[in-house]
């Protein structure tokens, strides 16, 4: 197969259906799967045979979708889940265990900010926030109960690029591995050949890209020795009680380096829930085919648009990877290939009340809380998706009260302008 994305989108996982030839996936939807003897299912309950048993754990149409991300992102396996919410308390969890902690860079969308400071504490999980603007914060935050580090490639709403490279290396010489939410830069940036050991995204941004459907995906990428630490890596290398005393890291073995997604899925996504529906993994099927065609329009319309938002006379201040200096700019080009992505912040010179303006009077861009859609969108961060944050804690993620984000989608270039200026012009008079 070969490994460039926009072959892999359309091909890896799967070729036709054994039953019908049917090239397009179907979806299965049903809850259960008839066994083929007493034997079969014996196989499958102890992981001696990897099969689908009950749609919560797995599904033929959700494992075409894990499969063909986890060649997309060149990891060894994937589980896909209801939503990046789940997606991101998983990818923690699978790891930690009451008394332990992670070390989270600051630079976060709200709703997972708001997981770490907050709900992840009920489960006894301590999330240390430190600035990656200084790599070795990472180590100097680490102690013998640091299960991993948690980051964002393209951080919403700073965008300044993630020191993957930097912070992977620190871990891995501490034995902890890097985690990387890679939502905002899918095909333009690959963490795990820059060191990272577990990949994420929220499918529901450009992977689905449509708007149409909610979820959520964990790529292991087979590239981290648990064994070698297995003292900080109890979840995978002690007996598990909840199966009939699995060490993980031994009873997949056969099966290839796959100890942490398969734990995951065995009993995080067993216990807890929160599958991807068959429907929404074939609507993010779709969307995955047209992924490498439509990051390149997102990408240059939204060049385009930093460069002429720099230049408007209302404008103070636009951030957009394109745009930053120094150490900034080289951690955007040494991680991001093909674009600097789509999301573009800016700050109008007459404040708040005139961004509240400039939302209101657009017309093309739609008026919503996502990003990553084809549709080019706009938001007022603090009063929205960063609103359940303190204003300390909405400056230390990159909100200010006059922050506006757009995410640019794929129309012609023009009619974005257009829609931008005659937005400003309204806000500005």
């Amino acid at each position: 197969m070969s490994s460039n994305p926009e072959t892999l989108a359309l091909h890896a996982g799967w070729r036709a259906d054994p039953s019908f030839g049917s090239v397009a996936v179907p979806i299965h939807q049903t809850t259960s799967y008839q066994f083929q003897d007493t034997g079969h299912a014996a196989r499958l309950f102890a992981l001696e045979e990897l099969g689908n048993i009950y749609t919560r754990i797995m599904n033929p149409t959700v494992d075409v979708l894990e499969k063909r991300i986890a060649a997309l992102e060149g990891g060894v396996a994937a589980l896909a889940l209801g939503s990046g919410q789940a997606a991101t308390t998983f990818s923690v969890l699978n790891l930690c265990e009451a008394g332990d902690n992670i070390v989270s860079s600051t630079d976060l969308y709200g709703g997972t900010w708001n997981l770490f400071a907050n709900t992840l504490k009920q489960f006894g999980v301590e999330v240390r926030f430190v600035d990656p603007a200084d790599p070795e914060a990472f180590a100097r935050a680490t102690d013998a109960r640091t299960r991993a580090y948690y980051a964002e490639t393209l951080p919403n709403p700073k965008l300044q690029v993630f020191p993957i490279a930097e912070v992977a290396a620190i871990g891995r010489k501490l034995g902890v591995p890097l985690i990387m939410d890679n939502t905002a830069a899918p095909v333009i940036c690959k963490p795990l050949d820059l060191g990272a050991a577990v990949v994420m995204h929220s499918t529901t941004k450009w992977i689905g890209g449509h708007g149409t459907s909610i979820g959520g995906i964990v790529v292991d990428g087979g590239n981290f020795d648990w064994e070698a630490h297995a003292e900080r890596f109890p979840t995978l290398n002690k007996p598990d009680p909840s199966y009939h005393g699995a060490v993980w890291t031994q009873a997949v073995k056969p099966l290839g380096p796959i100890a942490y997604i398969i734990r995951m899925r065995t009993c995080l996504l067993r216990d807890i829930g929160a599958p991807m529906a068959p429907m929404n993994a074939f609507l993010s099927l779709q969307g995955l085919e047209t992924l490498p065609l439509r990051m390149e329009r997102h990408c240059a319309n939204a060049l385009k648009v930093a460069a002429w938002l720099a230049e408007h006379k209302a404008v103070v201040k636009v951030i957009h990877p394109s745009l930053m200096r120094d150490e900034y700019k080289r951690r955007a080009d040494a991680a991001l290939k093909g674009g600097y992505g789509s999301l573009i912040g800016f700050e109008l010179k007459a404040g708040a009340e005139a961004g509240r303006k400039f939302i209101e009077a657009l017309k093309m861009f739609y008026h919503v809380a996502n990003i990553g859609d084809a549709r080019s969108l706009a938001i007022h961060p603090a009063t929205t998706t960063h609103s359940q944050l303190s204003v300390e804690e909405q400056a230390a993620s990159g909100v200010t009260p006059g922050y506006v984000r757009l995410s640019i989608g794929i129309e012609h270039i023009d009619d974005i302008i257009a829609d931008l200026s005659q937005a400003l012009e309204t806000a500005t008079t």
